[in-house]
């Protein structure tokens, strides 16, 4: 096999390259070469953060150079389209390649004894069966380490074995930390009995129609009517209702204020602080101002919504004096100094880590930190001195950024302000607090937005018009209301100076050679957009199969269908296209924004992401001596990698957590409305039936496949839809329907409904489309998180 050669000269020009004299003399490498070489580069990797491989790299290792690429190019895309290589992150792999550091779940043993554990984060309908890892156990470990087993979760540095037999372990994997036990839990609700023991009510959607469970006299622990508990199932028989033993009482669950109870426990979300962690927030007191410059003169505010409690951000904008930079502006983002408080390895720090970020409940919120940091000491409250990380950003009339610099402060924030009270103001209905800094902090402001909106617009970040909805309680913590809060103009400004807040950040971080964790947001998979492609065939968008799809070209077709019948439907299909963003020391970029580096800066108040970014810039610019700990750089990656992961998955978590949090709310509020008939859309598709999200309330809701009329319906992947097979009757994603309410599941948060309507009449190429043409796999419901976070704080 011939050898690769080395890669290019420094400084040699790769469009001079692409425009050499073709080496046809030369074969191309073959596709195992191809596929060999990709292999090779990534084991070379070893712990090291592994370079990009892509065609200019495998050009350049080959010496193709011209119209050689060409031929290339199509071999690469026909591989991928095999699934013989994969693109992830804008570089090449092998198919279901693992990050060198992953979080894995050990599951069970091999005949020799050895632990097996597979990832975590792993999506079967898109990548296949995940791959194992044989986990090995030092025969020498320090005293008082705990012992991986089964059942546990853990950081995991994996190697690639080379000759992996098919069912066997494709890796091999040292565990690098052990986290705490995640416990498999049985939750319900105790009801109980006169005569001792009870039963109990399940709350898990996967358990609901398997009926209560029965508690003997004696089983029932310390729990009392309306406890959650966790259970273990003693037995389940042909005959009678499953036995199970009260484990824990979780708390008491008499009214809706308990909902986010259930999540909590479910998802073992840590929600009581620690005693030590406790007190060492009490501790915590006034900083000295010493070696921070003072900004108290300048009319920093906070902008936030209007129930917010820590208000980590403010801004400032005033017009550019410099006769260089005509119309342009100096802008100024300054965060809570969370990393002033909360130092490397302290208790405090140790929570922050473990919990990963804020998860906010429609009843309460389970913070990262204690509120004595949160809302107290790190809240930028008015007229009140407060320490503070802050950007200074240049950027011309057009909005391109032309400079920025970091700064340790302290400062005074001069307003807090809720969104529609700063945008009232603009609107000319000011009030007392927003009348008297109109003139010389408000208008600047939205002056240096509309300079950023043109930049904006210029890079084309992905542009979904999928409004969010909020839930009203009322005073005994049921739904009132479900509202869609309006979009201003003061939530995107907020978004804008953020975003180059968060840039400003990266690109400092970069340049100083400094390692941190990077906020990604990988490009569609080739999958994905080949569905895509078929789907909006279906609606008469052409769309060429493998095409590459940038934002820009994303929000092309968004524009096409902007106010007509598909608008809401083409929103969800490119948002189901998309990947989900996570946490990474391996940048590969920010698909959604558009951006090739991408940082959390802005809230380290209740994303440990953040507080990283924090201490890397004060390590950095020397701003400090709580920055990073000094560590070798392979130690320094290695233990980033770890907490990315760990962030990630905690991400995950909360997602999860608070969308079922609301799914319960809103099904208790539908409880007594059964045999009500609403409007929705179809929101999923599945082989099993139709999810229905109610048009009022957002709520979602099932209707089995077989209550869908007198035929059976096929499930068309591409097409988003149940399809009648005798009828040609078709149920598609985004149709706008009547459903009857005919059963609800408040502890579950499940709905069922009826269908009432009848199917669309159909036209062009969806309805002439064969019924029992079975194409694709599906391309997922998941929703993706692009920035992370709340919106407003992207």
């Amino acid at each position: 096999m011939r050898k690769p050669s080395g890669a290019s000269k420094p400084g040699q020009d790769s469009s001079a390259q692409e425009g050499a004299a073709s080496t046809a003399d030369r074969p191309l490498p073959s596709r195992d070469e191809i596929i060999a070489f990709i292999a090779r580069e990534r084991e070379a990797a070893g712990d090291k953060t592994p370079a990009k491989i892509g065609k200019r790299e495998i050009a350049r290792a080959f010496a193709i150079k011209g119209s050689d690429r060409i031929p290339l190019k199509r071999m690469l895309k026909e591989l991928e389209a095999e699934g013989a290589i994969e693109r992830r992150r804008k570089s090449l792999h092998r198919p279901g390649a693992l990050p060198a550091v992953v979080l894995a779940d050990i599951f069970s043993r091999d005949r020799d004894g050895d632990l097996l554990a597979a990832p975590v984060e792993w999506d079967a309908v898109e990548q296949g069966p995940a791959p194992k890892i044989a986990v090995s156990v030092p025969r020498r470990q320090r005293p008082g380490a705990p012992t991986p087993g089964v059942g546990d979760r853990a950081l995991v540095r994996v190697e690639l074995l080379a000759e992996a037999k098919p069912g066997e372990p494709a890796y091999s994997g040292r565990v690098v930390k052990l986290l705490p036990r995640a416990r498999s839990q049985v939750l319900g609700i105790f009801r109980s009995a006169p005569e001792g023991g009870g039963r109990i009510q399940p709350i898990d959607k996967k358990n609901v129609n398997r009926g209560e469970l029965e508690v003997g006299p004696g089983n029932e622990g310390d729990a009392r009517e309306g406890d959650l508990v966790a259970v273990e199932i003693l037995r389940s028989g042909r005959f009678g209702l499953p036995a199970a033993r009260v484990r824990e009482r979780l708390g008491a669950f008499d009214s809706e204020k308990a909902v986010s109870l259930i999540a909590i426990h479910t998802h073992q979300i840590p929600n009581v602080f620690s005693p030590e962690t406790i007190a060492e927030a009490n501790r915590a007191g006034a900083l000295s101002m010493d070696r921070r410059e003072d900004w108290r003169d300048i009319a920093l505010l906070t902008i936030d919504p209007a129930d917010a409690k820590d208000h980590d951000d403010a801004v400032h904008a005033e017009r550019d004096a410099d006769p260089e930079n005509p119309g342009g502006f100096i802008l100024r983002v300054a965060i809570a100094d969370v990393a002033a408080y909360v130092r490397p390895g302290a208790s405090l720090d140790r929570e922050a880590l473990e919990r990963g970020n804020s998860v906010y409940f429609p009843d309460r919120v389970v913070p990262m930190l204690p509120e004595k940091i949160s809302n107290d000491l790190c809240s930028l409250r008015p007229n009140e001195d407060r320490p503070a990380l802050a950007a200074r950003i240049v950027i011309a009339a057009d909005g391109r950024k032309l400079g920025h610099e970091f700064h340790r402060i302290v400062m005074r924030s001069a307003a807090k302000l809720s969104y529609p009270q700063a945008q009232a103001a603009i609107d000319a209905m000011p009030d007392a607090t927003t009348g008297p800094l109109l003139e010389s902090v408000l208008i600047p402001l939205y002056e240096a937005y509309a300079a950023l909106k043109i930049a904006r617009e210029k890079r084309g970040p992905l542009d979904l018009d999928l409004p969010e909805r909020k839930i009203i309680l009322n005073a005994e913590g049921a739904v009132d209301r479900v509202i869609i809060p309006a979009r201003l103009d003061a939530h995107r400004l907020i978004e804008e100076f953020m975003i180059l807040a968060n840039v400003a950040a990266a690109e400092t971080l970069e340049a100083h050679r400094q390692h941190f964790i990077y906020r990604a947001h990988d490009e569609p998979s080739i999958e994905k957009l080949n569905n895509l492609a078929e789907f909006l065939a279906s609606i008469g968008i052409k769309l060429a199969n493998g095409q590459v799809l940038r934002p820009e070209q994303f929000n092309g077709i968004l524009a096409r269908v902007k106010d007509t019948d598909n608008e809401h439907l083409v929103n969800e299909v490119v948002l189901r296209t998309q990947a989900q963003a996570e946490y990474v020391v391996q940048n590969y970029g920010h698909f959604g924004l558009n951006l090739r580096r991408y940082a959390h800066f802005t809230s380290p108040i209740r994303r440990y992401a953040d507080l990283i970014v924090h201490r890397a810039l004060i390590s950095a610019l020397h701003l400090g001596q709580d920055g990073l700990e000094a560590q070798d750089q392979g130690g320094a990656i290695e233990e980033l990698a770890e907490i990315a992961a760990r962030i990630s998955a905690a991400e995950r978590r909360a997602m999860a957590a608070e969308r079922e949090t609301v799914e319960r709310l809103i099904a208790a509020h539908l409880a007594d409305k059964i045999g009500a008939s609403f409007e929705g859309r179809i929101s999923g598709a599945t082989r099993a039936g139709l999810f229905v999200r109610l048009n009022d309330t957002g709520a979602d809701g099932f209707i089995p496949a077989s209550m869908l009329g007198d035929d059976y319906f096929r499930h068309d992947p591409a097409l988003h839809a149940l399809i009648g097979s005798r009828t040609g009757q078709i149920h598609r994603l985004g149709d706008i329907v009547t459903v009857k309410l005919v059963e609800a599941a408040p502890l579950a948060g499940a709905l069922r409904f009826e269908l009432v309507s009848e199917a669309p009449p159909r036209k062009g190429k969806s309805a002439a489309r064969s019924p029992r043409r079975d194409i694709g796999s599906n391309v997922g419901s998941r929703r993706s998180g692009l920035s992370g976070g709340r919106p407003s704080k992207k």
